[in-house]
């Protein structure tokens, strides 16, 4: 099966949330905590930014103001995990 990429790069800001529902069964808090653990890459849980934190449960929220070779070794390591589920 040919997953859909979900792209929409950021108009100006220096986050962008993810839609991770393509990669994972487990809700956005489990994600998070995952990638922390198993990657070193944190992100934020998109159900945080939301008034009804349901409406979030499949999206994750990454921040890259940081050094190229910051964001070069999370690209890295994100790119050795084969699934999160």
């Amino acid at each position: 099966m040919r997953r859909r990429r979900r792209i929409h790069p950021p108009a100006g800001a220096y986050y962008v949330m993810t839609d991770i529902r393509d990669l994972t069964n487990v809700d956005d808090v489990t994600f998070t905590r995952r990638l922390i653990a198993e990657a070193g890459v944190a992100g934020v849980p998109g159900s945080s930014f939301f008034s009804r934190p349901e409406l979030g449960v499949t999206k994750v929220r990454f921040a890259f103001p940081k050094r190229i070779e910051t964001l070069a070794a999370a690209a890295e390591r994100l790119s050795r995990l084969a699934t999160l589920v």
